[in-house]
C-alpha cells in the first residue's frame, strides 16, 4: 500500500465507538475496560483518511515525561504510514507540552511493536519500556 497522507485532529465523544471498533480490530486480545478508560482519560488524537477513523494514539502524562497508552491502526489501513504519523504526532506534542521523554511500553514477544518504536530513535530504558529523550531534554 501507498503512503497516504492523514489529517489530525482531537477526540470527539462521539469517536469512541469507532475507536473502540478500531482497537478490537488491531489488538488481538483488546483488553475492552482498559481501552475505554484510555480513551475516557488521556489525551486522544485521531488520524482521520477520507473523513474516517484510520487510527489513534492515547497519551497519558506519567513523571515528568508522556507516555503513548495506546497507538492503534485500523487493519485496513496498515502499511499505510498511519502509525508513524500518529507516532510522529505524539512526539510534537509531547515537545510541545514541554516533555523530557516520551515512553512507551511494549510487551515482551511484540518484535513489531518493537522494531517500529525503535527505528524511529526509541531505546531500551527498562524490560518493557522505550523511551524518547525529548530536543528540551538535553
Amino acid at each position: 500500500m501507498p503512503y497516504r497522507k492523514v489529517t489530525m485532529r482531537p477526540f470527539r465523544v462521539e469517536d469512541e465507538g469507532l475507536l473502540f471498533g478500531v482497537a478490537k480490530l488491531a489488538f488481538a486480545e483488546c483488553d475492552d475496560r482498559r481501552t475505554l478508560a484510555t480513551l475516557e482519560r488521556d489525551t486522544v488524537f485521531v488520524a482521520e483518511l477520507a473523513g474516517e477513523p484510520a487510527g489513534y494514539v492515547a497519551i497519558e502524562e506519567s513523571d515528568g515525561s508522556l507516555r503513548i497508552e495506546q497507538l492503534c491502526v485500523h487493519p485496513a489501513h496498515e502499511e499505510e504510514g498511519v502509525g508513524r504519523q500518529l507516532l510522529e504526532w505524539a512526539e510534537g506534542y509531547a515537545i510541545s507540552a514541554g516533555a523530557q521523554r516520551l515512553e512507551v511500553v511494549v510487551e515482551r514477544g511484540n518484535e513489531r511493536a518493537d522494531s517500529f518504536y525503535r527505528g524511529r530513535g526509541f531505546v531500551h530504558a527498562g524490560p518493557d519500556l522505550l523511551e524518547l529523550v525529548l530536543p528540551q531534554a538535553s
